[in-house]
């Protein structure tokens, strides 16, 4: 049996990414997150390997060496629903220690996951950084968006994957083919069949009878926007995507992680929130994934995770890059970065010197 590819995790989080590596032949080794709840999780499912704390103060020496190193550092910042500070920020400057990580260990690849936002972060600038940044490590950069639908996600999700190979490997990435086109997407009423026979993490969250009613005046498939504007309910200046329900017959529309009132997606049939098991078969982790923290802790380690049977697709392409030959030189590159197809990088090959 050949020996699995061994990863580390930065920014893991509660663990979608590492459980769909995992799921497509890897070993993950090492993992680091700075939430206690989402630690916690990580642990009961996948073991002690994992080590709580701030990135910035964990000596990123001790990382043992890896074929693979993947991570969505945090996205807040380049996120288009918040106000965005991009790479000028404490939090947007995180990147810098998944690159110093890259440089002291020398993956034969890394992968990196951030938002759609990242695409328009500084008036693009900021995605020309990060892609440089780890180009003049050494490594053949493609940063491209994918929506998970695509690869049989429930989930009508778009983020970016910037995935990185040594030059001196052999093989060069392309981007997966999906596996699910519009017509074939995996519905949230497929996703959510049998779900209230599962235990783990299918608390009801209590709700006001006020947010009940408006429920009821809200078809599947609408929002705040469907509330008559003569009715009592109706609020003026609400925005359309809150108090949002799910279409049974189509995949959900983005899950988030946070925020208040009329946030936290709502049943197709039944007038309330979706519990977080629900939510998880929306993301697609199995039902024996137990989350660890309050309703509103694990909310948040689902709506900030990876789908794990999109970063599974994504695992299993990778896969030959751990067989290739090593050159002994190879100029690296930055090979494109594409927003929904069409590339935005100025060249497809943008050298940078090493």
């Amino acid at each position: 049996m050949a020996r699995k590819p061994t990863v580390a995790s930065l920014f893991s989080g509660c663990g979608g990414m590492d459980l769909g590596f995992s799921q497509a032949g890897y070993k993950v080794v090492w993992a680091n997150d700075f939430e206690p709840p989402a630690c916690r999780t990580y642990e009961k499912n996948f073991g002690k390997h994992i080590v709580e704390g701030d990135i910035a103060k964990i000596n990123l020496k001790s990382i043992p060496d890896v074929d693979l190193m993947i991570g969505g550092f945090p996205c807040q910042d380049f996120s288009m629903i918040w106000q965005r500070g991009g790479i000028n920020t404490d939090r947007g400057n995180l990147y810098r220690y998944f690159v110093e990580a890259v440089k002291l260990k020398r993956p034969k690849v890394f992968v990196a996951e951030n938002v759609k936002g990242l695409l328009t972060a500084n008036k693009g600038k900021a995605v020309e950084q990060i892609a440089k940044d780890f180009a003049s490590m050494g490594y053949i950069v493609d940063v491209d968006l994918y929506n998970f639908a695509d690869y049989g996600v429930p989930q009508l999700r778009e983020r970016i994957f910037i995935v990185g190979v040594r030059a001196d490997i052999d093989w060069d990435f392309e981007k997966p083919l999906r596996t699910h086109t519009p017509d074939t997407y995996v519905s949230s009423g497929v996703a959510l069949k049998g779900v209230k026979k599962v235990k783990l993490n299918n608390e009801h969250q209590k709700i006001a009878d006020k947010t009940r009613r408006m429920l009821e005046l809200i078809p599947e498939g609408g929002n705040f926007s469907d509330i008559p504007k003569n009715h009592p309910l109706y609020v003026k200046g609400m925005i359309s995507h809150v108090y949002r329900r799910l279409n049974r017959n189509k995949p959900s529309t983005t899950i988030i992680a946070g925020g208040g009132g009329g946030t936290w997606g709502y049943h197709y049939e039944e007038p309330r929130p979706l519990t977080n098991r629900e939510r998880a078969r929306l993301f697609g982790y199995p039902d024996d994934f137990e989350f660890v923290g309050t309703i509103a802790e694990v909310r948040k380690q689902i709506g900030n995770s990876v789908p794990p049977p999109a970063a599974k697709v994504l695992a299993e392409a990778l896969l030959p890059a751990f067989t290739a030959k090593v050159l002994t030189k190879k100029k690296a590159s930055i090979h494109s970065i594409r927003t929904k197809g069409k590339k935005v990088s100025k060249s497809q090959n943008q050298l940078i010197a090493v």
